[in-house]
């Protein structure tokens, strides 16, 4: 390797493993020695040091590392702070809506509905803050209860529960022969529930 080749490689290991990386696992991943690893590092250094450069790269003990530029910290926390949206598949979009109008509602009635494992969908809507878990019903088995979160009423606009738009016996129809199709899906994707067809949901 060259010297801009060397430099090159360090910058997509660093970058890659977003920590700090020791200069000796660096030598040892480029197949280098240490004097050129040394080389490339004080190199990428003054690179990063001009004033066009938004990154830096820091040395923590024999370690080196990618990292900010103090001054752009307040426009880092203004990015991590701004309204994200999520991906909902067709299938969790369902999930939801069964969840929300049907709360608190266990995982085998939600099956019922949709007539497909939902395990997936739950987990997935519960990563979101979308859904929580509400308790265990007194039935056979202790089964827990699912139900919506206030970051599902902030994400889609409500107050509460209450303020859903009616849901029509005819959707619930609706909900199972999607699920059907759904079903048949997943058989052909090896268990895969279908991921097509996603809405934008802002956080």
């Amino acid at each position: 390797m060259d010297s801009k080749e060397v430099q090159a490689a360090i910058e997509a290991v660093l970058f890659a493993e977003g920590d700090s990386v020791g200069r000796n696992d660096l030598a040892c991943a480029l197949g280098i020695g240490r004097e050129e690893i040394e080389q490339a590092i004080s190199a990428l250094m003054a690179k990063y040091d001009r004033e066009d450069s938004g990154i830096r790269l820091i040395e923590l003990g024999d370690a080196v590392q990618l990292s900010t530029k103090p001054q752009y910290y307040d426009i880092l926390i203004r990015l991590e702070a701004a309204p994200k949206k999520m991906k909902l598949s067709d299938a969790v979009l369902e999930t939801l809506s069964i969840i929300a109008y049907r709360q608190p509602v266990t995982k085998a009635e939600i099956e019922a509905i949709r007539g497909v494992n939902s395990d997936f969908a739950v987990d997935r809507l519960i990563g979101y803050d979308l859904v929580r878990e509400l308790g265990r019903k007194e039935a056979p088995g202790r089964p827990i209860l699912f139900g919506t979160t206030e970051q599902f009423l902030r994400s889609f606009g409500v107050k509460s529960i209450q303020d859903l738009p009616t849901l029509s016996p005819d959707k619930v129809e609706e909900f199972k022969a999607e699920a059907e199709e759904e079903a048949g899906e997943e058989q052909s994707s090896d268990g895969q529930e279908d991921q097509s067809g996603t809405v934008d949901v802002g956080i």
